[in-house]
């Protein structure tokens, strides 16, 4: 018996679905942490040199959102034509194609037009990325898989923090296009790096999904009408949920360097520092609160998450001393990556593997409907009071109101 758990751990050390994970790292890396995140950094010379005002940036975002939108609606039946490692390649060579075309623009409209087709790169990467979690692995361990894959935003973010304004400091304002060909080029590589690696389903390399098996055997029988149903409403209530997450972080992310730099006087390397800092913490964000998340449950984890993003809001919209600040920054580096994580694993709690990446397709419709409605209100209101701290007052409510609507998330039922 004993020889036998022995030879399980050994198996567990040695099974694919951690390969899977490491290149699921590199995916999210390029296709958001990239593809999204770097955003912030490039945002303040950017706008100085294409000259563009708070609501044209908040529009590049949203149009980034957009993009990725169309995508989510796509992702599914694509994968499901040609498998999640080809839909994810091509999607990643278009993030790193467009992005090396934005390094050539000359306006804010041919910015925003190939912007949206990096987001469309993203949502045909990202999507079936989660997905594939539910396939490789089973419940007990889903939570933990999924943080790990999330750290790659963290790592992207450490990255372009401190890559950026070291380019942008030798090469002055035009730095940024530089900027852009790198993280560019750096996801095309990543493309082929996913096109070899991945593989869509356990059984294609004799494995069964790494984890321990529920030990309620799941029935054969249709699922009832009354679950059917009952389900879906779950799925909408998950999607709500995960809206208001897609509204708040994403002002934050796009905003706080700008917000430093403009409101806060601080130098853009200083800025670029913390903006890494955040990337750093934020490296333990998905496993951490994944692990938290298997052991005390999808629900009470997305609480506590919420909970701690109103803190980190409040702090840097009631325009506080620079201690409470870097409080913010810390908290949000700490929390940033938490919801995806969860959400990821929750999905396959509630829809169970085979309807994972559907599922989360779906939801990702709202968080994708928060993303867009984010960045374009908080522009706005912005040029209207000449200072982000009215958008991060409306994330904290919006945070505090996921609390409460997180708190009546039904149990999952057993597959």
């Amino acid at each position: 018996m004993r020889q036998k758990e022995q030879a399980l751990k050994e198996n567990n050390k040695s099974h694919y679905g951690w390969t899977i994970v490491f290149t699921g790292m590199a995916v999210v890396f390029s296709c958001l942490g990239l593809g999204r995140f770097s955003l912030g950094m490039l945002l303040p010379s950017m706008g100085i040199s294409l000259n563009l005002n708070y609501s044209q940036m908040g529009l590049i975002g949203t149009g980034n959102f957009v993009g990725y939108m169309i995508s989510v609606v796509l992702a599914g039946m694509i994968a499901r034509r040609i498998g999640a490692r080809w839909t994810i390649s091509i999607g990643l060579a278009l993030v790193g194609g467009s992005m090396a075309r934005i390094s050539q623009a000359m306006g804010f409209l041919e910015v925003m037009s190939l912007y949206v087709a990096t987001g469309i790169g993203s949502g045909l990467a990202n999507v079936p990325m989660m997905g594939l979690v539910s396939h490789w692995f089973q419940k007990s361990t889903r939570g933990r898989a999924a943080g790990i894959m999330l750290s790659g935003n963290g790592f992207a973010i450490v990255f372009t923090g401190l890559l950026i304004p070291w380019v942008n400091a030798r090469l002055g304002t035009e730095g940024w296009r530089t900027g852009w060909l790198t993280i560019g080029v750096i996801s095309l590589f990543i493309a082929a790096v996913a096109a070899f690696f991945l593989c869509n389903e356990p059984g294609q390399k004799g494995l069964m999904p790494l984890g321990e098996a529920d030990k309620l055997k799941t029935s054969t029988k249709p699922e009832p009408e009354k679950r059917k149903r009952s389900n879906k409403w779950t799925m909408v209530h998950l999607g709500c949920i995960y809206a208001l997450f897609g509204a708040t972080y994403v002002v934050y992310a796009t905003f706080i360097v700008t917000t430093m730099v403009n409101e806060r006087s601080f130098g853009e390397n200083t800025a670029g520092t913390f903006w890494a800092v955040v990337g750093g913490l934020s490296i333990f964000s998905g496993p951490l609160f994944g692990w938290l998340s298997d052991r005390l449950g999808r629900k009470i984890g997305m609480m506590v998450v919420y909970a701690l993003f109103t803190v980190s809001y409040v702090l840097v919209a009631a325009d506080l001393p620079n201690p409470f600040l870097y409080a913010s920054i810390g908290i949000f580096g700490l929390a940033v990556w938490s919801i995806p994580t969860i959400m990821s694993a929750a999905v396959g709690d509630y829809a169970g593997p085979v309807r994972a990446v559907k599922a989360f397709g779906f939801i990702t419709l709202f968080f994708g409907v928060g993303q867009i409605t984010g960045p374009a209100v908080a522009g706005f209101t912005a040029d209207i009071t000449g200072t982000f701290s009215m958008a991060f007052w409306l994330c904290a409510v919006l945070t505090a109101s996921a609390v409460l609507l997180t708190y009546f998330l039904r149990p999952p039922s057993r597959f």
